[in-house]
């Protein structure tokens, strides 16, 4: 699919693309050059603060560092973290 540069430096994503991959208004990218290209990765920002505290729970449990999760969200519910703050 083509897509156009617009004023500002805007480019919009095809319905197509978004709707496939889930992607909603608000979501956040971190915009990366690579191999010639820029490429959108969806990332997850939390609050300074939540990160602080979230770090404080892994520290109680760094005795269990062998416990492999499929997601991020299963770790945070296996310790109690709820990400949803």
């Amino acid at each position: 699919m083509l897509v156009e540069m617009r004023a500002r430096s805007q480019i919009t994503i095809p319905q197509k693309i978004t709707k496939d991959l889930g992607f909603k208004e608000g979501d956040m990218f971190e915009a990366v050059i690579r191999d010639g290209g820029v490429f959108l990765c969806p990332v997850v920002v939390y609050p300074k603060a939540e990160m602080e505290r979230i770090e404080k729970i892994l520290e109680k449990h760094e005795g269990n560092a062998s416990t492999a999760y499929d997601s991020v969200e299963d770790m945070f519910v296996a310790l109690g973290i709820d990400a949803d703050v």
